[in-house]
């Protein structure tokens, strides 16, 4: 019997050949899955429908089952038809999770990569696991890093 929240079988068994520094992709529903994805990496389909379920839900239950040392996401545009003039409101959810459930993520500090960047790493061998969401907010898309597990002794 599991003690974490985490259940889905695909995922589990992801994350059970994974190990320090491989990498898992959350992204939202913008994401080119067929064309971005890690050519190890499990895709699992978690977008049941637009908003079901979102990238901090999948976060926050991963959060619960993995150790993470970085979490990197993609740099808003500064220009052109997708730009922002702040950081999206999902970059602060990322932080209060990873806060929230990891003691040490990486100080609290979201990497950022440019948008193709962000691509080319999301799609790189390291990658174990893309999980793709129904998150409708834009630069919903987290790549995460593992981390190694402490002895208890």
């Amino acid at each position: 019997m599991l003690k974490f929240p985490l259940l889905h079988p695909e995922i589990i068994g992801a994350l059970a050949g994974a190990g320090h520094g491989s990498r898992i992709l959350i992204a939202d529903g913008n994401y080119p899955f067929s064309t971005r994805c890690g050519p190890n990496a499990a895709l699992v389909f978690l977008n049941l429908r637009p908003g079901l379920l979102s990238v901090t839900d999948v976060l926050s239950v991963l959060a619960d089952a993995v150790p993470f040392e970085s979490a990197t996401v993609m740099q808003p545009a500064k220009a052109g038809r997708y730009a922002l003039k702040t950081d999206p409101d999902i970059f602060a959810d990322f932080v209060a999770i990873l806060g929230a459930k990891q003691s040490s993520w990486g100080g609290g500090k979201l990497e950022r990569l440019d948008r193709y960047k962000f691509y080319d790493a999301a799609s790189a061998p390291d990658v174990c696991l893309t999980i793709a969401t129904g998150e409708q907010r834009i630069y919903g898309n987290i790549l995460l890093t593992i981390g190694v597990v402490r002895s208890v002794n």
